[in-house]
């Protein structure tokens, strides 16, 4: 039964899914106060919102899935004012210990926001960096499908009757998709016209899929130039690779709270293991990877281009770090740079700073 006195302060919790949101709220005591379903659109955002307030001063909501099925849930509550934070999944051991159900996720995820122990600020979803997303979803998925018929054009060519893979097998990648392309088969009722079909099929289809990808391109150029000009122009960043850390920010970047926060969303912040006499830090294998490979790229792309990176490099073997170790400081370093540029960018491009 909700309560009514809004002197109470109580947390939210919600366990999201595709067709319906589980929710639950507690009071500042961990105290369980209630729990109900949500339909997963407008008017149940509206319900779920309305539901959460009667308990009381509603200071923070965790939502598990913010980037996912509860993204839509998560845009709504902020933009009503509500401080929404970030909830995992629970781990193995506590599930193994409580069981698992709906609603036991969403006073855990109550129970998180409490704490403090969600304490990230969801994504906005709402500007440049979100449509940025969408636009490097569907890039990938192309070069994926590109690569893919790539693979299957070479293969065919292997398995082909003599004389079509002595023709054809002498070509590189892109003189290969030019002639197939131009293959002309005269029926399918024997392997040689057959494999021309495919080919041809398969030719057709990449020189699509190059055309698409060329185009989103261009859109992923322009956003990166339009939201933040500074970071597309710094030493050894391409619109790929700024797109990446661009999404990983997100369109409200300030919501992570300083450069090493920044480090741990990227994976480039190194790990405390050290254990008795042993101190040492060993590599940190979590957060963003796609953000982890385009600080890489940005990292191999400088030593192998940049004067100051070189020399720095060299210092550093010079002082006893292997070539990895080096490339490890470097990305620690780049992501600082990086940090700067997205949330504070300077009116003009600005080259690297080691």
């Amino acid at each position: 039964m909700a309560q009514t006195d809004t002197a109470v302060r109580v947390y939210g919790g919600v366990d999201t899914h595709g067709e319906f949101h589980v929710a639950a709220v507690v009071d500042q005591s961990g105290r369980r106060l209630g729990t109900a379903t949500f339909g997963a659109d407008s008017g149940g955002y509206d319900r779920l919102w309305v539901w959460m307030r009667s308990f009381g001063d509603l200071n923070t909501v965790g939502v598990e899935g913010s980037g996912s099925y509860g993204a839509g849930l998560s845009r709504y509550l902020a933009d009503k004012g509500e401080r929404v934070v970030e909830v995992d999944r629970p781990d193995r051991q506590l599930r193994y210990r409580k069981g698992k159900s709906d609603t036991t996720d969403a006073v855990g995820a109550a129970h998180a926001a409490l704490s403090g122990r969600a304490a990230t600020t969801p994504k906005a979803g709402t500007g440049a960096a979100e449509c940025l997303r969408a636009l490097d979803v569907t890039r990938r998925s192309a070069v994926k499908a590109r690569t893919q018929a790539s693979n299957q054009i070479r293969d065919l060519i292997r398995t082909a009757p003599a004389p079509l893979r002595e023709r054809l097998g002498t070509y590189n990648t892109h003189t290969r998709i030019r002639v197939c392309a131009r293959l002309r088969p005269t029926g399918i009722h024997d392997p040689t016209n057959a494999t021309k079909t495919a080919l041809r099929a398969l030719a057709r289809r990449y020189q699509t899929l190059t055309e698409e990808i060329n185009q989103l391109d261009q859109s992923i150029t322009q956003l990166c130039a339009d939201l933040n000009p500074a970071l597309l122009g710094a030493q050894g960043v391409g619109p790929t690779t700024a797109a990446t850390l661009l999404i990983a920010a997100g369109d409200n970047p300030h919501r992570i709270r300083n450069q090493a926060a920044f480090a741990a969303l990227c994976g480039t912040s190194p790990i405390p293991a050290s254990s008795g006499n042993t101190q040492r830090h060993r590599l940190n294998r979590g957060g963003n990877r796609q953000a982890n490979r385009a600080l890489h790229t940005i990292t191999i792309n400088r030593l192998q281009h940049d004067p100051r990176t070189q020399t720095y490099a060299t210092r550093r073997q010079t002082e006893g770090k292997t070539k990895r170790e080096t490339i490890r400081c470097l990305k620690r370093y780049i992501t600082r740079e990086i940090y700067q540029l997205i949330t504070n960018p300077p009116p003009t491009p600005t080259g690297p700073q080691l």
